[in-house]
């Protein structure tokens, strides 16, 4: 019998997966805006995951703490496929010095997946196309 121990296999994770891991950017759209939004996910905040927005943007006044959005992930694997995720706003937290200085920090939470015929019944009941 041979003995490993000592040599662990590189490609094991001791730690688990983060959405940081698995998703660069997320994106969603706000009711009264005319614009789709795409932000980069970080992981700079104590609190987990966020993204940067601007102080002056139009966004962070659609914005609440608490509020649920249907957010598309989109992977790090340039070919991967996006996923649509029930996303909570777990915090909006103002930066005032240092190098995201004029930056909101948006914090975010995911809620559980939006499986295909859930974001198909959404575009129906607007009167959207998917």
């Amino acid at each position: 019998m041979e003995n490993n121990a000592g040599n662990e296999n590189p490609t094991r994770r001791t730690e688990p997966r983060t959405l940081v891991d698995l998703y660069y950017s997320v994106e969603f759209s706000l009711e009264g805006l005319d614009s789709i939004y795409q932000f980069i996910i970080y992981d700079i905040s104590q609190r987990g995951i966020c993204i940067l927005i601007k102080e002056n943007s139009a966004v962070l006044d659609k914005l609440k703490v608490g509020d649920v959005f249907d957010m598309k992930y989109y992977p790090i694997k340039l070919l991967g496929p996006t996923e649509h995720l029930k996303t909570e706003i777990k915090h909006i937290t103002r930066e005032n010095s240092g190098r995201y200085k004029d930056h909101y920090l948006v914090g975010l939470s995911v809620k559980e997946k939006i499986f295909p015929e859930q974001i198909a019944d959404t575009f129906i009941r607007s009167g959207a196309q998917p």
